[in-house]
């Protein structure tokens, strides 16, 4: 851990944008699909980096929902990514000498977005693990996969809905409990990797007032020193949700 951290101002739930893994596989002439590796083997690291800094919860944007439209050919080798981690996820879960896993004992996982519309093996997988880490209390890490933040907004105004809640009983705090995020805190923290700056449809609701870090770097490039960086800045701000 870096001493130089003021530890007071640890963000408790960071949101991670991983993007630019295809310009980093450009930019080395190699297939797009080896810069989707280096991608997951990367959140793998960003997990623990977390957890050793005393972050609680970690929101990653795994596979969006406009990603659907990206060549076949990738999108079957990004869904095989998924399951083969996640498979080695199970086999590895009651190891502790295997440390640099992705989860453990004391990590809850949680998928958010439209799972329907990953494959049934994956979506077998995933439940497996939901299940297994569900008690798991000291980290959270939510996945998005197949996530839009649009879709999300619209999928709690159809439960609300479909529940008939009467107009006047609907609060700010009620519509949150819908949301695929329910029941935890705001994000403090958004990192976007890839040089980009926007949301890109992420968590629209959830990161209304949530302090925004861009870094220039291809996400498989962003390493332990990037993410301090990211913290320090992040304990200079002065956050005042709009009062």
């Amino acid at each position: 851990m870096n001493n130089n951290i003021n530890q007071k101002v640890i963000p408790n739930h960071i949101v991670l944008l991983p993007d630019g893994n295809r310009r980093w596989a450009k930019q080395r002439g190699l297939p797009s699909i080896r810069g989707h590796l280096a991608g997951y083997e990367n959140i793998v690291k960003f997990t623990h980096y977390c957890k050793n800094r005393g972050v609680k919860i970690l929101t990653a944007f795994g596979f969006s929902a406009e990603n659907w439209n990206r060549p076949k050919e990738e999108i079957k080798y990004l869904m095989g990514l998924l399951e083969n981690g996640f498979k080695n996820e199970l086999k590895k879960y009651n190891h502790k000498e295997n440390d640099y896993n992705l989860l453990g004992k004391e990590v809850k996982l949680r998928i958010i977005g439209q799972k329907e519309r990953l494959p049934s093996s994956l979506q077998k997988v995933i439940k497996k693990l939901e299940d297994l880490t569900k008690n798991n209390k000291d980290f959270v890490l939510n996945l998005a996969v197949s996530y839009s933040g649009k879709w999300d907004i619209l999928n709690a105004v159809r439960k609300i809905v479909s529940e008939k809640i009467p107009p006047q009983e609907i609060t700010e705090n009620t519509f949150e409990n819908y949301l695929s995020t329910s029941n935890l805190p705001e994000p403090d923290l958004v990192i976007r990797a890839g040089g980009e700056q926007r949301i890109s449809n992420f968590l629209l609701w959830q990161t209304a007032y949530s302090e925004l870090y861009f870094s220039p770097k291809y996400w498989p490039d962003f390493n332990e020193k990037d993410f301090d960086e990211a913290l320090k800045e992040y304990a200079l701000r002065q956050r005042r949700f709009g009062k």
